[in-house]
């Protein structure tokens, strides 16, 4: 489908703020009239990735952005593992399932466009694993493409978000931006644009989301060696669309170590009790050993690209040299809150055929569904 900026479904107008009463007035009308607007605009929500610590995460997910959107539909698009059971819990709690693809993943052939442009430096599986990651992007590109040309209408707005990614607050209408701005998150940049979110309208999400076609586009203007979010920047600026950063209420669930302190090019581990902005930064469920001044200590230490914005003195680091600490359940239940533990324990003791059940009625409520039979799914869970 052919896209071009008069395609797109018009999109909000933010006002320039002043500090007079009556402006203020003003502007608390307009900024109603653009919630109103929000609310009655199509929404895709687009979660890709493994399914990881889903449990904690999906929840958050429905409850922080799902559910603040009413005209919101989900797309998901993840590898079929042993943690794809987890899924089952959007029987219960998604509000509109459009489109659910679960596949077994295969090795994706390597060009030599792809090694020029792209650094296996950082990433914990090369090129390859840059390659899957996109791929799932794109994937989720072509579900809402297609499930427009099915529906015969179009989105005004795309948002593109990780599977194991923690919302501790709601996604806030600000972070619609006008005039073909696509929004991304502050900080951990890496020398690009953070990928770990995105939101736009349709015309920019599709170069946005379109993290495997534009590579050859990078190798003629001449990108080499570049990591994700250096060449995910590239797409947006060698095509013309600006981006904008912001703040942004959610964090990315790891299971993976790193050292403490960091050091300058290092990797900070937030708490996933942090109450502040994490933007994306990576977390896990502990207790903190380095909050208040200390974190900010931190930040400052690390190279900018490498910190973690807009915490505000909010940011709780972990220690996550090694494997997560022992009753991180119970952490995680108390600063969550009952409903989103019930719901962790809920998925988490599962019987098999609760799980394949659940499956069952999670199809037919979804519009296209593309996934193994739900007992494979169930059935290579290695705690059944």
């Amino acid at each position: 489908m052919q896209l071009t900026k008069s395609s797109v479904a018009p999109y909000l107008n933010f006002p320039v703020r002043s500090k007079s009463v009556p402006d203020l007035t003003r502007l608390r009308n307009e900024d109603e009239k653009k919630k109103e607007l929000l609310l009655r605009s199509r929404i895709a929500v687009c979660l890709v990735g493994g399914a990881r610590k889903f449990e904690l995460t999906g929840p958050s997910i429905v409850e922080n952005v799902l559910n603040v959107y009413p005209n919101t539909d989900l797309f998901l698009h993840s590898p079929l593992d042993k943690d794809s059971f987890k899924f089952s819990i959007f029987k219960d709690i998604a509000p509109r399932i459009a489109s659910i693809r679960i596949f077994k993943p295969t090795k994706l052939n390597e060009t030599e466009s792809q090694r020029r442009v792209l650094t296996p430096s950082d990433s914990p599986n090369g090129i390859q694993g840059l390659l899957q990651y996109f791929s799932l992007v794109e994937g989720c590109l072509t579900m809402i493409n297609d499930f427009q040309i099915q529906n015969n209408f179009t989105y005004d707005w795309i948002v593109r978000t990780r599977v194991y990614g923690y919302w501790n607050a709601p996604l806030s209408p600000d972070n619609f931006l006008p005039n073909d701005h696509y929004l991304v998150p502050s900080g951990l940049n890496y020398r690009g644009c953070n990928d770990r979110l995105g939101i736009g309208n349709l015309y920019t999400s599709k170069i946005a989301l379109s993290r495997l076609s534009l590579i050859p586009q990078l190798d003629a203007a001449g990108f080499r060696q570049v990591n994700s979010e250096t060449s995910f920047k590239a797409q947006l600026t060698t095509e013309g669309v600006k981006f904008f950063e912001n703040h942004l209420p959610f964090c990315v669930v790891s299971p993976r170590t790193f050292d403490f302190p960091p050091t300058r090019y290092g990797v900070p581990i937030a708490s996933i009790s942090s109450p502040g902005p994490r933007s994306g930064a990576f977390c896990r469920p502990c207790k903190p050993v380095c909050t208040g001044a200390c974190a900010d200590e931190i930040m400052q230490i690390l190279k900018i690209g490498w910190r973690i914005e807009g915490g505000n003195g909010t940011i709780q680091l972990c220690d996550a040299h090694g494997e997560w600490e022992s009753g991180w359940e119970n952490n995680f239940d108390r600063f969550a809150g009952e409903k989103l533990a019930e719901l962790r324990r809920r998925v988490m003791e599962s019987k098999f055929e609760k799980c394949v059940n659940d499956f069952d009625e999670m199809k037919k409520r979804t519009v296209n569904w593309d996934a193994p039979d739900a007992k494979q799914i169930c059935g290579i869970a290695s705690r059944r």
